[in-house]
């Protein structure tokens, strides 16, 4: 049975985390199923967030009884002190705990630290001093923040989009996070919906024994599959090496990390979104991206001029403008009903 330590936490898990944002897409009965059978199997460390709707209540609903045999860990995009604890105190009472093991800044733009002016770093300390968190976190969609965080000395956990379509500065990043000790948890390890075979990914993903991959279910059979691989892990053959090599060359030019690099667009189209809306949509409650703004979004794509700023600022080397009107492709096709999500 594989088994993760992360980083300095010395939090130890199986190598199938539980990701647990495509649960917002399911009812409350449907959640409490899967979240028990995957503790019943053995998983025990869950990721989520409070931008992710109702997943920490399904999650504070299902596991409270066995709180002390679990992991927990979740993400606040506050941007003040303010923000800080009035999600913090939220989170806590939707996970129905009173601390949360690894509390994580959201997907920002910046590497929060002590004496940087906003005061977030300190009300981190303060809330791990008050016993309400037990270790600090970061998330982001840019390996230069990424980086900054796991090379710091501030933070306890680094979360980052890691998948065998990773390049290899994300593969630097993963080494270094080993290097100083930090822990790894790699979000769209399945790179949000792209990559459907699990057994290749997971297997990949075994090459890199401090990693914790959180996987996103919202199926019993997805679940299925990676409660298969705990105690059956996949090897990685010349079967499963074939098809990661496929994909790698069909699939590396559809990945956005959502990193932003590519922005602002000069005719104001939100790249970042929009390039990923075919997993978006999947992955997460439908009807959020299809109302009114949404919709006006999306089809900004057809402003685009084909000036290329944005093709030629990505560090993934993505052609973004097809890549955008595939996405809005798609979508024509969702608002239509020909196609199902």
């Amino acid at each position: 049975m594989p088994q993760v330590t992360l980083g300095c936490t010395l939090i130890q898990s199986e190598k199938s985390g539980f990701g647990a944002l495509p649960i917002q897409r399911i009812s409350y009965e449907e959640a409490a199923k899967l979240l028990r059978k995957a503790y019943d199997a053995g998983i025990t460390f869950y990721d989520t967030a409070h931008a992710y709707s109702d997943s920490e209540e399904k999650i504070g609903r299902a596991l409270s009884d066995v709180r002390n045999h679990i992991h927990l860990a979740t993400k606040s995009m506050c941007q003040t002190p303010d923000t800080f604890w009035e999600e913090l105190e939220t989170s806590l009472r939707s996970l129905n705990t009173d601390y949360i093991d690894i509390y994580q800044f959201h997907n920002k733009a910046v590497c929060p630290r002590p004496g940087d002016g906003s005061g977030l770093y300190e009300a981190m300390l303060e809330a791990k001093k008050q016993g309400k968190i037990r270790f600090i976190g970061l998330t982001s969609h840019r390996v230069d923040i990424a980086k900054e965080a796991a090379q710091s000395g501030l933070y306890d956990t680094v979360q980052y989009p890691f998948c065998y379509l990773a390049i290899d500065e994300e593969i630097e990043l993963v080494n270094l996070c080993k290097e100083k000790n930090v822990g790894f948890i790699a979000m769209k390890a399945l790179s949000g919906g792209l990559i459907t075979n699990s057994a290749a990914a997971y297997a990949w993903q075994l090459q890199y024994d401090h990693a914790l991959p959180i996987w996103g279910v919202q199926k019993e059979s997805e679940l299925d599959e990676f409660i298969s691989y705990i105690k059956n892990p996949p090897v990685l053959n010349d079967e499963l090496r074939a098809v990661i090599e496929k994909d790698q060359k069909e699939l590396i030019g559809e990945f956005c990390r959502s990193c932003g690099y590519c922005m602002p667009c000069p005719k104001g189209i939100e790249i970042r979104t929009c390039a990923r809306m075919i997993q978006l949509i999947r992955r997460a409650p439908s009807e959020s991206f299809l109302t009114e703004d949404a919709q006006k979004m999306m089809m900004k794509i057809e402003e685009c001029i084909n000036c290329g700023q944005c093709k030629k600022k990505c560090p993934y080397h993505l052609d973004t403008p097809t890549l955008l009107k595939k996405n809005l492709e798609d979508y024509k096709n969702i608002l239509a009903g020909t196609v199902k999500v």
